[in-house]
């Protein structure tokens, strides 16, 4: 095989399969199995963490607000199970605890 066309098949099967990567973080539950935004909220809010805003985004609960530690987050949530399923934190400082962020269950 010439190398040009073995770079051709490499970079397509790249392509592929990074795109599969990305369908997988969408979430997919079916909307008559979704929690309200409003179980969300009060589970984030016992945490010590307040909520700004909730919207829906490729069929996630998309989560924008500030931490008991007064660090911005920006969170994914499957809306069946209101399990993470993407999380962005901004310390302000180097005081992160990964236990605020993660479930017991998890």
């Amino acid at each position: 095989m010439k190398p040009t066309v073995l770079a051709s098949v490499a970079f397509v099967v790249c392509i592929l399969v990074s795109g599969n990567a990305l369908a997988d973080m969408e979430c997919v539950d079916p909307v008559a199995d979704w929690q309200s935004r409003d179980v969300l909220r009060e589970r984030l809010e016992q945490r010590g963490w307040k909520v700004q805003r909730i919207k829906v985004d490729d069929g996630c609960y998309e989560v924008k607000g500030i931490d008991r530690r007064g660090n911005k987050f920006k969170a994914k949530y499957a809306p069946a199970s209101l399990r993470v399923r993407k999380l962005e934190i901004d310390f302000n400082e180097d005081d992160g605890q990964a236990s605020d962020y993660l479930d017991e269950d998890q």
